[in-house]
């Protein structure tokens, strides 16, 4: 099983920036897919940014509500994925969760709050 464990969450006002990581353990597939969701109060787990890589390249897909504002990137020698967020807004307010999925192997992190707010 998969372990991910999430940090960088916290306070910020809007236009402000935040870098959330990932770090995972336990048997980590190079090829797998990274990923972070988020969820605000009463609303379901959205997609944000996954990131997928090959002998090939780098692919990466993004929300439409985040594009050109986030940026997924991962470091598979720390087997660590990153989320830098700018200009952040008061609805990017959420926890973010972190997502490992490899097969039918998938893998979720304990969540970290962001919150916008002047």
């Amino acid at each position: 099983q998969v372990q991910l464990v999430e940090s960088g969450g916290g306070l910020v006002q809007p236009g402000g920036s935040l870098r959330l990581s990932c770090a995972a353990s336990g048997g980590i597939s190079g090829s797998a897919t990274m990923g972070w969701y988020r969820q605000a109060p009463g609303k379901q787990r959205e997609l944000v940014a996954t990131i997928f890589s090959s002998g090939i390249g780098t692919a990466r897909n993004y929300a439409g509500s985040v594009k050109g504002r986030f940026t997924i990137s991962r470091d598979n020698a720390k087997n660590t994925v990153y989320l830098e967020m700018n200009s952040l807004q008061p609805e990017d307010t959420a926890v973010y969760y972190c997502n490992y999925r490899f097969g039918d192997r998938v893998s979720w992190g304990q969540g970290t709050q962001v919150t916008v707010s002047s």
